[in-house]
């Protein structure tokens, strides 16, 4: 395979981050660069190779001046914006301009400018959520047929446009691609196990809204940086992942009841005791906690909108990533959530992930 030059938007990261990492790893070979629109950390300064290009995804100028810089071959474009917390559920509309500006006219940007320069493979970092933030709705087993753009949160109705954008974008000479990772957990993450471990403090781990058997899906952050690099050796070889998408998670959806427990068991924290709280009383209870937030200007765990994403069931079927990428999870969950954790606390994970479906 010859020398390509791949550059990375959001390299400075958290999923960008680990997709360098591992690209200089399972690639020595490739030229990387990362645009981001922060300064890079001193692991990545320390590594041969690497260049680095401050740029913001927003403004189309310093995007096509870093494109024209840089002139790469291949593009991840992992740069991203997430809402966190209540601007998940319930986003100011600054907070939509935002997220819109970010994902959509980023994205916008960096396919013009790709373009221009002679890209030849362009792999998007999209998202479960582009068909799971539907969460009036349950998607047990889904699959890359499933329909898109009926998301009512922000984050992904805003990533379903943009990856349709990308594939729409696909060509003989510019191959596209998205990867569509599950909830993603790793060292470096910031919103999920932090948001999960901060219930501890709170006195929230005794309470169990509605049955708690519902499945879901969690991927950890190097699988998903491995799918990326599935993409592009078959944008370069077969070409057979051109103008597709692809689900990516750890092929063991489990109950989220049961992954909070395990990350809470990580630090140490069993509860002793559990308290059933049924889904409708959540739900208004949630109503309720908005109205609090709302006066008091606090964050809170409770909302309609957590409720509903604490008990749907999302998860995905793994064939067309299988069968077209060859992905195969090499972290398991378990570990993934003991390398997640240890960053914080260095006590053993305890197993309590059992379930497992293919």
């Amino acid at each position: 395979m010859e020398r390509e030059h791949v550059l990375v938007t959001g390299g400075a990261g958290f999923v960008g981050g680990w997709i360098v990492k591992q690209l200089i790893e399972q690639h020595p070979e490739f030229k990387v660069t990362i645009l981001d629109v922060e300064k890079r950390d001193s692991w990545r300064s320390s590594q041969a190779g690497i260049d680095f290009i401050q740029a913001d995804v927003t403004n189309e100028a310093q995007v096509k001046s870093a494109l024209e810089t840089a002139k790469p071959s291949i593009v991840i474009h992992a740069a991203g914006l997430v809402p966190a917390g209540n601007d998940r559920y319930s986003p100011t509309q600054e907070v939509r301009d935002r997220v819109y500006n970010v994902n959509v006219n980023g994205t916008h940007h960096i396919l013009n400018a790709s373009k221009s320069v002679g890209v030849k493979c362009f792999i998007f970092t999209s998202s479960i959520t582009i068909v799971s933030d539907d969460v009036d709705h349950i998607y047990p087993n889904v699959d890359e047929t499933a329909a898109t753009g009926n998301a009512s949160l922000v984050y992904g109705y805003m990533k379903g446009i943009a990856e349709k954008i990308v594939l729409d974008t696909n060509s003989t000479d510019f191959l596209t691609c998205a990867i569509r990772p599950s909830v993603i957990l790793g060292p470096g993450d910031y919103q999920l196990l932090p948001t999960i471990h901060r219930c501890i403090a709170k006195g929230e781990t005794p309470f169990v809204i509605g049955s708690a058997d519902n499945l879901y899906d969690f991927v950890y952050v190097s699988n998903v940086a491995d799918a990326h690099f599935l993409a592009v050796e078959n944008l370069l070889t077969t070409k057979t992942a051109a103008g597709e998408a692809f689900f990516i998670s750890n092929g063991q959806p489990i109950p989220f009841r049961h992954f909070c427990l395990a990350v809470w068991a990580d630090f140490g924290h069993v509860p002793k005791f559990q308290i059933w709280i049924p889904t409708s009383v959540a739900w208004f209870a949630g109503f309720c906690a908005e109205w609090a937030t709302w006066l008091t200007g606090t964050e809170a765990t409770l909302s309609r909108g957590s409720v509903k994403d604490y008990t749907q069931t999302a998860y995905t079927n793994l064939n067309k990533s299988r069968e077209i990428l060859g992905y195969q999870p090499r972290v398991g969950l378990s570990e993934g959530i003991r390398l997640s954790c240890e960053v914080r606390d260095s006590k053993p994970c305890k197993n309590i992930i059992t379930a497992e479906i293919e």
